[in-house]
């Protein structure tokens, strides 16, 4: 930083500070009438020490979401509502199209009784269901995890097979691809059927496109948001029999169309192509 940098600096630093002595000032003056503002240390994506999130830039991390360290996610993939992954310890490798649902909880392991040092390892066109938790584990593509459901160290849930909800998986169990898996500890059930391979399909494709409208909502500013509040309460009661009668035609104005990619026969449209 060159002279006029420091100057710039320090001029800054004065008036950051005359306007928190103002601030101080004016709180006291209020006495028990002021109203204070705590800030919110909360940080979607955080490094930890050298360790850096790498995310593709269309991945959908939703504000109250948690992304710590040596995690990295592939483009297309949704970190949903009050979701935390941290890779403190040990990395976290999130493939494409796959999704985290809210409230879920994905770590990994420096030790444990094995004596293992494990990722997380979670593939291509998943969904993992919410408030599910896993640990040091491994997901492979198109894997279907439910919701409530913990997966321990060093479990292995192979392509096209699906985890019950509320199942808890124990260390080391390796789950076959195509079957079904629950209870607690898990145990095979049955096989998947055709049409249960289509869902776990399907609901990637879903969230995929689902994220795309929610990433778009909480990218709106103020003004717009006001904005649309204004027009849902003008368009909110319409009378369709009145207006033919009088020959009104009332056009929905862009903003309160349902994106395409949320309405289900065009989303079906769109994965058969």
């Amino acid at each position: 930083m060159g002279t006029l940098g420091r100057a710039i600096y320090t001029v800054g630093k004065w008036i950051r500070g005359t306007g928190q002595a103002m601030d101080r000032l004016g709180s006291t003056i209020q006495g028990g009438l002021r109203v204070e503002e705590q800030l919110s240390r909360h940080r979607t994506i955080m490094n930890i020490f050298e360790k850096e999130p790498r995310i593709h830039k269309d991945v959908f991390v939703a504000p109250s979401a948690a992304v710590i360290g040596d995690v990295e996610i592939g483009h297309g993939s949704s970190i949903w509502y009050g979701s935390i992954l941290r890779g403190d310890v040990n990395s976290i490798h999130i493939g494409a199209g796959t999704n985290i649902q809210d409230n879920s909880l994905v770590h990994v392991s420096k030790a444990n009784i094995s004596g293992k040092v494990l990722p997380t390892i979670i593939g291509n066109s998943v969904t993992i269901g919410h408030s599910a938790v896993l640990h040091a584990c491994i997901v492979e593509d198109e894997a279907f995890v439910g919701m409530g459901a913990t997966l321990l160290d060093g479990v292995v849930v192979e392509k096209h097979s699906m985890v019950g909800a509320g199942s808890l998986v124990k260390q080391n169990t390796r789950i076959p691809s195509g079957e079904v898996w629950v209870g607690n500890p898990a145990k095979f059930l049955r096989k998947l059927t055709e049409e249960e391979m289509t869902f776990i399909a399907q609901s990637a494709t879903n969230y995929i496109n689902l994220a795309q409208v929610h990433a778009a909502e909480n990218a709106k500013t103020f003004d717009e948001i006001e904005l649309e509040k204004m027009l849902r309460k003008k368009f909110a009661h319409k009378d369709e029999e009145y207006d033919s009668m009088l020959g009104v035609i009332r056009e929905i104005p862009p903003e309160l169309i349902l994106p395409d990619n949320i309405l289900p026969n065009k989303a079906q449209k769109a994965v058969a192509h």
